[in-house]
Parts: structure tokens; sequence; C-alpha cells
């Protein structure tokens, strides 16, 4: 203990031992950065140089010329964004929707078969996304026919086991006393959810919804499997066709990856405030 105390009460071992942590920090903080330096940087290229294939970490010249040369690249540009906002939107809107009352049902309301049920869930929640691509995919083309369109998008992510986990998680904290109380004033389930769980739940909305706008926005492969014409193709999808056999517009494809970054950038630091009470949700009682 003596021993102990000696070492936590020299400054130099506590300020060595605290320049390695932040040093360790700051060397995770820049691999993470690094990328969307990158992609940023990259995007001010010029675009014939891109097509050169010269990766530089800091371009000769900064210029618009590839953002100029992605929109003017095909005519499905604007397209691509407003597929990716409907879908994400609506895939967004119906999650939080979905899930909310999910995780209403699981956690305040007594039904048989109940822990069973959410047991399920749980395991299907560990299967690998990549595993039921296969049979989604047989749904949409050969039983409902809607490939190549915002259903076929949207359908696959109304509500994900996830959120629907997170919302009953957060729910089974709600006392029940505040339940019982609005039954016994008269109120139905309806009511309860709509004037009680939803106002004290917002911050766990807030999380869902930015966690599945952020998700269904930078999703590649679904949309990639399900779309076969530009129109209805998505933004992570549409910067594929900057891509040939012998040549790639790296430039332009950065500039549109940028462009692609900005709501979730806007989304994040517009609702990081109840992003981050809802990761600390639990964490201190009292």
């Amino acid at each position: 203990m003596a021993l102990y105390n000696n070492y936590n009460g020299n400054p130099k071992i506590r300020y060595f031992r605290n320049g390695i942590i932040i040093l360790i920090l700051l060397l995770f903080a820049i691999a993470t950065l690094f990328p969307i330096y990158f992609m940023i940087v990259s995007s001010f290229g010029d675009p014939v140089q891109a097509g050169a294939m010269s990766y530089t970490l800091w371009p000769t010249k900064f210029t618009l010329a590839s953002y100029k040369f992605f929109f003017a690249y095909s005519e499905y540009s604007y397209r691509w964004l407003l597929n990716s906002l409907i879908v994400a939107a609506s895939v967004m809107v119906f999650n939080v929707i979905f899930a909310t009352l999910a995780g209403y049902a699981f956690s305040k309301i007594k039904f048989k078969g109940r822990s069973i049920l959410f047991a399920v869930l749980l395991c299907a929640m560990m299967i690998p996304y990549q595993v039921t691509q296969v049979p989604l995919y047989i749904l949409i083309v050969n039983v409902f026919h809607i490939q190549n369109t915002y259903g076929a998008l949207i359908l696959p992510g109304l509500v994900t086991v996830y959120n629907i986990f997170l919302a009953k998680q957060f729910m089974s904290s709600i006392p029940t006393e505040i339940i019982e109380c609005a039954k016994v004033e008269g109120c139905n389930q309806l009511q309860i959810f709509v004037k009680i769980i939803i106002p004290l739940s917002k911050t766990v909305m807030a999380v869902m919804a930015i966690l599945t706008f952020m998700d269904s926005w930078n999703t590649f492969f679904w949309p990639f499997l399900v779309t076969n014409t530009m129109d209805m193709q998505t933004i992570q999808v549409g910067l594929k066709n900057f891509r040939f056999a012998n040549t790639t517009y790296f430039s332009p494809m950065m500039a549109g990856a940028t462009i692609s970054a900005l709501p979730m950038f806007i989304l994040f630091f517009s609702l990081q405030k109840y992003f981050l009470e809802g990761v600390t949700v639990g964490a201190v009682k009292g």
C-alpha cells in the first residue's frame, strides 16, 4: 500500500503516465480521423490527375473541379442523393416507431411467451447480416416481385432487432408505478404509450434515429443487390460508377463520398447531446 501511495504521489511518474495515455489516445484519434482527412483533401484534387491514379496526401492544387465533375458526370447524381435520403429517412422513421412499440410491449406488457419470443429475437441478432441476404433477395425478387423499387430498398430494414433490444432495455428502467397510476386514472395502453412512454423515451428514440439513419445511408451491399438501373441507385452504389477497368476517377469519387458524408456529420452534431445522453443512460444511479 505504501509503495502504491508513493507511486501515485510522485508527480514525475504521474505526469509520465498521463503523457503515455494522452499519446496513445492521440495515435488512436489520428488513425480514426486520417481516412476522413484523406477523403476531404483528395476531393479537392484535379479529376485528370485522379484519372492517372496519382494518390497524394496533399494535392498540388485545390480546386472544385472534382465536385463539378461529380454532378456533371451523370444526370443521376442528384437522384442518387435523393434516393439515399428517401430510403434512410423512411427506414429511420419506421424503425423508431416499430422498435418503440415493440420495446414497450416487451418491457411493460405481460403476455404469454414474452420471454421466449424475446430470446428468439436475441438469437436472430447474433446471425450475421450477410447470411440473411440470400433469403431476403429471393423474397424480394421471386415472391414479391418488387426489385429495383423503393419498397425493395426499404422493406428489409423496417425494424431491426438491435433497436427493439435498445428500446426494451431503456423502457425497463421506467418505473412501473407511473404506468399503474395512469391505469388507475383510466388511461388505456395507447394513451399510456403516447402520453407517458414516448415523452420519457425521447433520448433512446434520438439514439435509434441517429444510428439507423447512418446505417441505412451508408449501406452498400443490399442496394447493390436489388437495384439494376442507375436511377434507383443510392449514393453509395452510384459512386462505383466512377471506377472503370483501366482507370478510376478518384477525386470525383472522393468528392461524392464527401458530399454523402455531410448528412452524417450534420445529423450527428445536431443531435449529439441526445446521443451522448443515450450512451450514458443507466451508467449512474440515483
